[in-house]
Formats: C-alpha cells, structure tokens, sequence
C-alpha cells in the first residue's frame, strides 16, 4: 500500500505542520501523488469506469521506518462495488468481506424488502388504489351535475315566483326545493359511504405497508449499532477509540450513516497500524459531479464535517496540525431565518457562496449542514461580500424564487464604505459590463458589447477621505457594484478593501444589508435586514 513517487520529489520541501483537513492548500506532494493515482486510475479500465461516475479519492503523505517517503491512497465508500482494491488502503472494518457477523438481521431487512415490494407490486393492492380514485372522481362528477341540476331548477322556480301563484302552488316549490336538497345530502352520503369503503380497503394494505417499514427501521437501527461497533479508531498517541464513544463525545447518540468510510479516516488508520509518519493530506474529487452537490474533476476538497469531524478530532490528536482558518469569529454563517421552504443566513466576508476549485469550506456547505439536509442555491454573493444571502430547501422554492431574481422581482439594498467622495449625494449608473476575457475574474465596461446594468445609490455618511452609500442593485452582474463603484464613469470611488478594482484592506466593505422577496409557499412579502459589521 505504500507507494513511492513516480517524479522525482528531492526538491519538494516537507511541510513543518500536518494538514488542516477542513481548510487546506494542498501540498505540492499531495498534488504529485494525486497525479499518480489518477495514473493508477487511467491504466485499470474497471476501476476507471467506477471512478469516472463520480468518487473522492485521498492521498496521505507518508514517512515509512526505513525514512522513505511515499503516500498512501484511499477512496470513499466503495469502489466498482468493493470496499478494497489493492492499490489503495483497506476500509477501517470491511462490511463486505466480514458479513456473517450481521447476516442474520440483514436476512430480515431483506424478507421485509421483499414483502413490502411484494404488497406494492400486487394486483389487489393497485385494484385498491385505483378504486378509490375512481370513486372520489364519480363522486365529483356526480355532485358536480347535481349542482348544476339544482341551480336550473332554481332559476326555474324563481322565474315561476315572477307570476300568480296559489298558496299550494309556493308550498309546492318549496316542497320541490327541499327534496332536491335532501336528495343531494342522500346521494352525498352514499357516495361518501361508497369512497370510505374503498379507502378502508387501501388503508388496511398501507397500514400493513408502515407496519413493515417500522419493523424495518428498528432492525436497521440495530443493525447499525452492532456495524458501528466493529470501528475502532487510533491516533497519534496510540490511543483507540469507538465510533459510538467518538460521537457520543460530539453529543450525537448514532453516528450518520457512512461515518468512518471515507477516505481521510481509512489513510490515516493504515498509517497509525503500520508504523507510518503522516506528513500531509489531501481529498479530492474524480470523474462526474453528484446530482446534489458541486464538485468538479480533479479539484480538492476538505473533509465532510458532518461523518468525519468527529472521527479526525480524535484522530489527529498527537500530530502537529495546522490551525483551521475557518473557525476563525469572523469566518461562520449564522440563521437570519429559516422555515420549511427557505432559509436565510448572514455570510461573512471572505466566505464563498457555493463550492468552488479551491478547498475552501463554501456558504452552502455550512448552510447544508446547519440544516441537516439538501438545500438548493437561488442567488450568490462575491466571496469577499458580507451578508444576506437566500437559500431553497426544494426544488419548487428554489425555481420560484429564481423567477423572481430572474424578472427583478426582488429588492436588494447594500451598505458600502468608498474611498473618496462622490460628486452626487444619490443617482443612478448603467455602466454596460463584461468579464474581461484575458483577466478574469475582472469585469470591464464595454458600451458594444456588455450586458445592461442599473445601480441606484444614496450617500449615508461622510467622514474624513471615506463615504458610507446604500447601494440598490436593480441587475445582478458579477462585481456590478464594485465596478459601479471604482469606475471613472460611476462614482470613481472604489470600495475600501477591493483588491481587485481598488487597495486591500483587512475586507471588502461591502454588505448585503436588506433582502425583499415574496415567499415561495405563503405569497406573502418577506423582508429580511442584517446589520453591516462595519
């Protein structure tokens, strides 16, 4: 499992601290032995294929006793359906190779399976479901031109009551009236009658159905408890520890499922039981991005926090680790709002919106594991942009509130700190923008050929050789306000800490304060404000 490099590395000097696995720039040696895994990769066609569909592979830079260096691979999960593959390190317990030891409950998840399949696959169950749609339709329609009847003779009878009638003529009308209305309330019965037979029917098969879901959940959980109790994890020190004490730690009572099978955790247990010196580590992604999460081929990633910070707290206890830049103050997202369908953070400074190449710790990860399940991006904020930025929890918010983003439906107000002073306490600029194709991420002004841009602005606060403005974007093009902002053409007033179009400071001084949208469920006007920190 201990590989030497194929390049030569005499020249590569060893990092003095061992990788942050949540915050990194990967070392030059772990970007070498990456290159050598996706070698391996490339000359084994079955292993290509699997990979190719979208996997995390990680490499441990690694002093073995005789003062050789070389790395260690690994993968996540498993691997063209297994868990070990010769080139890279075995899993820390291999479900695959040692199943007897829970054959039995996973018997019993199956046989439940399968009766569940069985139940749902069958003509009775189908027959059932189709009834009741049946029946609550005629039902409709029945009722519907019963309604409709009953209105005619209505209008009937009311154009009747236009004329001479005897006394026995009204009460015959009325009688003629209450007839049809109690007819109505008896053939609504019936036909509610005839619907909760049916339903009765297809309650009985579902029941049955969540009964075996239930049983099934409880053999799962057990199920898991005895798997989770085969890790043992070592560190540093030469300490051990299970996956349910690691956790329990973490107050968390079940570790998430897949805890303890990624690649981190598996590099560095192979290191500790066979006598290697870790020096540095790096994940990164192969092949095609997941469906529900952004990664892109060949790029590094950090550790996933929600299975592996536990386990790697512990594990690296021992070693002399870089410090995590991401759990600085000034560098966590905190709730403005949430429900059901969006949630609403606070984005510091620094911070990118959404995954990108660099392995840096992105909005959208914490937002997703702040709120433990998926979440759907609707718009973004520059990296070095604080504040309000608007996450879907489904599909359906998501596309409405994208709609509304798309057709200017949305309000947005910022607060900015310039240089200088501008000319105009308030005004408008439509400076017409464009990436810069040779200097990205610059934007250019470009009259021929940019896209329409509007930024309305209001001086708030003059001070000595600085100005705080309100910035309402009415488009939403990329570095819109931090061009508007420094152009000759616009306030010729760059943003304070703009390294790109003005000079660094310790920020950009530019915050999303103000946010109005329309709720993506309710349709009512949600307005959203997060005060600047500067």
């Amino acid at each position: 499992m201990f590989h030497l490099f194929s390049s030569d590395i005499s020249s590569i000097q060893l990092p003095d601290k061992f990788t942050c696995p949540f915050c990194y720039t990967p070392h030059p040696l772990c970007s070498e032995a990456k290159e050598d895994v996706c070698s391996y990769l490339n000359e084994n066609e079955a292993l290509l294929l699997a990979a190719e569909e979208g996997k995390m592979f990680g490499v441990l830079i690694v002093e073995n006793e005789r003062k050789q260096i070389g790395f260690l691979a690994a993968f996540s999960g498993q691997l063209a359906g297994k868990n070990f593959h010769k080139y890279f390190v075995p899993p820390v317990f291999d479900i695959l190779e040692d199943k007897k030891f829970y054959i039995d409950e996973d018997e019993e998840i199956s046989s439940i399976n399968r009766k569940i399949k069985e139940i749902e696959s069958s003509t009775e169950y189908k027959q059932a479901i189709q009834l009741v749609q049946e029946s609550k339709k005629d039902k409709e329609a029945t009722l519907r031109k019963l309604k409709e009847e009953m209105h005619v003779a209505k209008q009937q009878r009311d154009e009747k009551r236009k004329s001479y009638l005897t006394d026995e003529d009204k009460q015959q009308l009325i009688r003629e009236s209450q007839f049809q209305k109690a007819e109505y309330k008896r053939i609504e019965q019936s036909l509610n009658e005839i619907v909760s037979k049916n339903e009765s029917v297809l309650n009985d098969f579902q029941q049955n159905i969540e009964s075996l879901k239930t049983e099934r959940k409880r053999l799962s959980a057990k199920l898991q408890e005895k798997l989770f109790s085969c890790f043992i994890f070592y560190n540093a020190n030469k300490d051990q520890k299970s996956l349910f004490a690691i956790f329990k730690d973490y107050k968390k009572a079940i570790p998430p499922s897949g805890a303890g099978e990624c690649a981190a955790p598996r590099l560095l247990q192979y290191a500790y039981t066979n006598n290697y010196k870790p020096i540095a580590m790096a994940e990164f992604w192969y092949g095609k991005s997941p469906k529900q999460e952004i990664k892109e081929h060949g790029n590094f990633y950090p550790a996933c926090k929600h299975k592996c910070e536990p386990i790697l707290d512990f594990m690296l206890q021992g070693l002399n680790v870089e410090e995590n830049r991401l759990q600085k103050e000034n560098l966590k997202i905190s709730v403005i709002y949430e429900d059901e369908a969006i949630l609403v953070i606070n984005k510091p400074s620094g911070m990118l919106s959404v995954p990108g190449k660099s392995s840096q710790k992105s909005a959208y990860e914490y937002a997703k594991e702040l709120n433990n399940s998926e979440l759907f991006t609707v718009h973004r904020l520059d990296m070095d942009t604080s504040g309000i930025l608007l996450f879907a929890k489904t599909q359906i918010a998501q596309s409405n509130l994208q709609k509304q983003f798309s057709n200017k439906e949305t309000q947005k107000k910022y607060v900015a700190i310039v240089e200088g002073k501008p000319k105009q306490k308030n005004g408008t600029i439509t400076l017409p923008l464009i990436p810069d194709i040779e200097n990205r991420p610059y934007q250019v002004v470009d009259y021929e050929h940019g896209k329409q841009t509007e930024t309305e602005y209001v001086i708030l606060k003059e001070s000595e050789g600085q100005t705080r403005i309100q910035f309402i974007p009415k488009t939403g093009r990329t570095h819109q306000l931090r061009v508007h902002a420094a152009h000759k053409q616009g306030l010729g007033c760059p943003i304070v800490g703009d390294n790109l179009y003005g000079k660094p400071a310790d920020r950009l001084y530019l915050h999303a304060e103000q946010l109005q949208c329309i709720h993506p469920q309710t349709g009512e006007i949600m307005t959203f404000n997060c005060k600047a920190p500067f």
